[in-house]
């Protein structure tokens, strides 16, 4: 039997590669109309505890091609410094995959590459940002997982191995001070679902 290290590098490296191919999936797909912009990939620890799930991406992120990328992604980096969670632990990406997609449920055409990075990264907990990001972790139709009904600030089981964490949506947040109280109040139980894990 393997060291836990050695299993774990092996897992790392799995994930490391199925990653790539995803990504690679994603920059070729042509299942829409918005095939034509460069997508935005996700981005963190290809094995991190904890998903970051925003709805769609940012101006920001769509020019540098990275989830999280600007306004947002730096907010939530001050918010888990805050909370004492280690960036590692972190791997953020959108439901859509492309910026500037105005059709309603745009989701559609996303949700099977959304599906397998749930599958590739094997996240503990999901920080599922505003009600369409609730709506599509439901369209994904996850074998034993329940449905979600959107409420800020509530932490519940997804799946066996999965919690979902329900905030508002970071990028709505940012202008607004009662919004941004809004966000992180939801987003501070972040910390205390951190706290409470077992330390391996």
């Amino acid at each position: 039997m393997g060291q836990p290290n050695e299993i774990y590098d092996k897992y790392l490296t799995r994930a490391i590669s199925e990653t790539n191919e995803l990504t690679g999936e994603i920059l070729r797909c042509r299942k829409c109309a918005h095939a034509r912009t460069m997508p935005v990939i996700g981005s963190g620890h290809p094995l991190a505890d904890i998903m970051l799930l925003k709805y769609q991406a940012q101006a920001s992120e769509c020019h540098e091609g990275v989830a999280f990328f600007g306004r947002g992604g730096t907010a939530i980096m001050k918010s888990c410094q805050r909370l004492g969670i280690d960036p590692l632990q972190l791997y953020g990406t959108n439901v859509v995959k492309c910026g500037n997609v105005r059709e309603a449920k745009a989701e559609g055409r996303c949700l099977a590459h959304l599906q397998r990075e749930l599958a590739i990264v094997e996240p503990k907990i999901v920080v599922a940002m505003g009600e369409p990001t609730v709506a599509a972790l439901n369209a994904l139709k996850v074998p034993l997982a329940r449905g979600l009904e959107f409420m800020p600030g509530e932490l519940v089981e997804f799946t066996p191995g999965t919690d979902v964490l329900m905030t508002p949506d970071i990028d709505h947040s940012l202008d607004e001070q009662r919004f941004k109280a809004a966000f992180w109040k939801a987003f501070r139980r972040l910390g205390e679902w951190y706290e409470a894990i077992p330390p391996y």
